[in-house]
């Protein structure tokens, strides 16, 4: 960076600055000078540091080259601000040095605009919030059979591969990550992370498995939204989330889930020999700010992670940036993608509706999220022999036996309780526990579950605590998009979520019971059972994508306009998923002071798809990370269990669930296919370059602006954005005809591949050539032609499948929406 020299306009702008200052806020600055991922040398006395985006090498972040040219960049950091400010009016958060070349710092509106205006200054933003996105999996996906043993049985699955969590922290306590039952963990020597002490208990977070744990809260803390007492100045979990997250990416195998004195099977991760390396920057009431985030990312690619888990996302598209992919947190995943990290982001919950995507950019592995074969059923048995369903993992109430029926709001101890809600049944105290003892208590689904502040568990526990033979919690009137899961509980329990058979439920009691001139019950005569719901039923229609998964279109700006990627890229199992769970937890209600939970959200599907690669890195450590994605993406599989056609929730017009045919824009390339995926034939890779010839290519973006983030000029472009290597093509605005290029890989012996397009009607597709022979190692070029046919007003859809003579299929998607001009 050039020095800094100030003329008297700053000068006079300086002062006013200092005179008329707003109210604080922080501030991501990035500036001139290349970040220690692509410095190419130039300033006297720092040699080059910068890796070559297409070589395996990785930068040695301990070289004495490295740590003076970092060491530089902070000085300038530091400088620029004490020459521009009083000490006092600005408070510097992190110098980001490796992945972007700038810093975070609080300081008012007013002094941010003299940092906008300095020499060497690029961009100056204000930081934005992100958010959570919030086993049996491994033998629905086919892991200890199909997967495990060619990487050494599951002892042995994902040997020496760093995961990194972006995430809310880890209870290391947890079974799901000791090690007393393992085999000893040696070092690792490619990874230099650090391990924090418990503050409290004076206790490493670190055992071998569990190999960094450091935290992030500069920001936080900063803004006022850290409080200690819940969200722990430490690595701890204070939320569950990122427990959670890191046991289904790499959690021991064969853990049994317990809760409530019943087994649930056993867990374990995708990768059970992973190790796994913690950045908290995400706290349980705000989630986390993207100036933490970003340090977190800094250092986990710093400390030389294999792949990076990010279970977040924005709360909404950047608006400060033109386009959504060039910002500091993508730009700065852009760089971990060159240092040769695989990069893997939930792709939000905002589902199912179109274009609610939070990952945007085509260098990171966007999750979504599907339910598989596992359903949760029970019932209620009436006494008039009508059978009501619910849903409740609980024991059933004795066998051949049926107990009295008693509501909530018939058994209160006094009028006055009523403004407590009572029908809840959030408080055993205001309940009459001579009526309930042995009885079934009736308790109403209010809006109190909806938001958190009642839930089944504390329900189970009233009922518990006055007796009952079990309880049942029954939906009047449901919001629209609520989700209901089931959770465990230790006695008889259900919820009936159909609100007609809520109905059918109010009707019988009420003619059940009869009451005196005042409403109060005489006597009560309604009777039921409630049946058995701890073991799961096994679907065939599975997988389906999960009703909140968000959906493309994907987006390039912020005014929503589609952009030529498709997003998702793959989809994974994110619904209903049982991992390890942090006591100290609080995020989910029903799971508070438990070692396990139950959750769903896509922030589970994107561990899954992190293992995964963890598996695929073991078996091919020189594989860049568009390789893993690739091979994940284009063996993936379109059908259900049943053989049919993968299917998505969505909601009918009367806001209940239905299922409809599943699409792209839902699923990506597809539900993965882990054993598929190690062995994919032929790869489309991609590199640094390339996702710079992307940006440069995309329309609408200011080439200054993608210097400012990537420290490189436009100097290669890809025609049209389309013409990006990746393993699906879209083009969502098709004018006349147009040609895209793909390059492919053979990663497998000799083969001769046939290759075939189709589209719906209103696009025609042609491939050439038809047929090409690859030997291993060789790449080679093929072109698909798109031609509109008719103008539709909506997306055509189709494929090109690359069949090999050896056995290998090679599927790409293939959206477009035709213009007639």
């Amino acid at each position: 960076m050039s020095n800094i020299e100030l003329n008297g306009s700053f000068m006079v702008l300086i002062l006013l600055g200092v005179l008329i200052l707003g109210k604080a806020e922080i501030y991501i600055v990035t500036l001139e000078g290349e970040p220690v991922i692509s410095y190419r040398g130039g300033v006297n006395g720092f040699e080059a540091t910068a890796v070559e985006s297409d070589s395996d090498e990785k930068i040695d972040v301990t070289s004495e080259l490295v740590v003076s040219y970092a060491r530089h960049l902070e000085k300038r950091h530091d400088m620029l601000l004490d020459m521009l400010f009083d000490q006092g009016t600005y408070k510097k958060l992190y110098s980001y040095r490796h992945l972007i070349n700038g810093f975070a710092v609080h300081t008012s509106p007013e002094q941010a605009e003299i940092l906008r205006r300095a020499p060497g200054v690029k961009s100056v933003e204000r930081d934005w919030k992100v958010r959570k996105l919030t086993t049996h999996t491994p033998q629905f996906l086919g892991l200890p059979t199909g997967v495990w043993p060619t990487g050494g049985g599951f002892d042995r699955a994902g040997e020496d591969i760093v995961i990194g969590f972006i995430d809310s922290g880890i209870y290391p306590h947890h079974p799901s990550f000791a090690t007393h039952r393992t085999d000893p963990y040696g070092p690792v020597p490619k990874y230099r992370g650090k391990c924090e002490v418990d503050p409290n208990t004076k206790r490493n977070f670190c055992n071998g498995k569990i190999i960094g744990a450091q935290h992030f809260a500069q920001a936080a803390k900063t803004a006022g939204a850290f409080n200690p007492d819940i969200d722990f100045d430490s690595p701890l979990d204070g939320d569950g989330h990122g427990s959670h997250t890191a046991a289904i990416a790499a959690g021991n195998n064969g853990i049994p889930v317990r809760m409530h004195g019943f087994e649930f099977g056993r867990a374990s991760g995708m990768a059970p020999r992973a190790r796994i390396a913690v950045y908290k920057a995400l706290y349980r009431i705000f989630g986390g700010f993207v100036a933490d985030v970003v340090a977190a990312i800094d250092q986990a690619v710093h400390d030389g992670v294999d792949i990076l888990n990010l279970s977040v996302g924005p709360n909404s598209p950047p608006a400060t940036t033109k386009t959504t992919y060039l910002n500091p947190f993508d730009a700065t995943l852009l760089s971990a993608v060159k240092a040769g990290v695989f990069v893997v982001q939930a792709a939000g919950n905002g589902g199912p509706f179109p274009k609610t995507l939070l990952s945007y950019s085509p260098w990171i592995a966007t999750v979504a999220a599907a339910v598989d074969d596992r359903r949760y059923k029970n019932h209620l048995t009436l006494g008039n022999g009508k059978i009501l369903a619910g849903i409740g993992l609980s024991p059933a109430t004795h066998a051949n036996g049926t107990f009295t029926l008693v509501a909530a709001n018939d058994v209160l101890l006094g009028s006055s309780v009523a403004k407590f809600s009572p029908s809840d049944c959030q408080r055993p105290e205001v309940l009459n526990k001579n009526l309930v003892q042995g009885n079934i208590l009736l308790c109403g689904y209010s809006f109190n579950f909806v938001v958190g502040t009642a839930s089944i568990k504390k329900v189970s526990e009233t009922a518990k605590s006055l007796g009952a033979a079990g309880f049942v919690l029954a939906v009047e009137n449901a919001s629209p998009g609520t989700k209901f899961d089931p959770v465990p509980v230790g006695i008889p329990g259900i919820l009936i979520t159909d609100v007609s058979k809520s109905m059918d439920l109010i009707d019988y009691y009420n003619v059940s019971t009869p009451r005196d001139w005042t409403g109060r019950v005489k006597s009560f005569k309604a009777v039921g059972s409630i049946g058995e719901g701890l073991r799961p039923i096994l679907h065939k229609s599975a997988p389906q994508v999960a009703l909140f998964s968000s959906r493309g279109p994907n987006i390039k700006d912020y005014s929503f306009q589609d952009a030529d990627i498709l997003k998702p890229d793959i989809l994974a199992p994110g619904s209903l998923i049982w991992a390890a769970w942090s006591p100290n937890g609080t995020d989910e209600t029903n799971y508070v002071g438990e070692g396990f939970a139950m959750i769903s959200g896509t922030s589970m599907a994107a561990p899954h798809i992190a293992g995964i690669a963890a598996l695929m890195k073991q078996k091919n450590p020189h594989w860049s990370p568009a390789a893993i994605k690739s091979a994940l993406m284009t063996t993936s599989t379109i059908i259900d269990r049943a053989e049919r056609p993968l299917q998505a929730q969505q909601y009918s017009g009367s806001e209940t669930l239905s299922l409809v045919p599943a699409t792209p824009f839902d699923y990506g390339s597809g539900h993965v296919n882990p054993r598929a995926a190690l062995d994919p034939g032929l790869i489309f890779d991609a590199g640094y370059q390339d996702y710079l010839g992307f940006l440069c290519t995309t329309p609408g973006i200011n080439a200054h602006e993608i210097k400012n983030y990537t420290n490189t000029p436009c100097n290669y472009t890809l025609g049209h954005p389309s013409n990006l290597n990746t393993p699906s093509i879209t083009i969502s605005h098709l004018v006349g005809t147009q040609t895209v290029t793909r390059t492919v890989t053979n990663v497998a012996a000799e083969e001769t591949y046939v290759i075939q397009g189709r589209m719906a009607p209103a696009i025609a597709i042609e491939t050439s050539p038809p047929a090409m022979t690859l030997r291993p190692g060789a790449s080679r070029k093929f072109t698909v032609t798109l031609t509109v046919r008719s103008v539709t007003g909506s997306y055509s859809l189709g494929e090109v499948w690359l069949k090999g003579s050896r056995g290998h299929k090679v599927r790409i998607p293939v959206v477009a929406m035709g213009y007639d001009r």
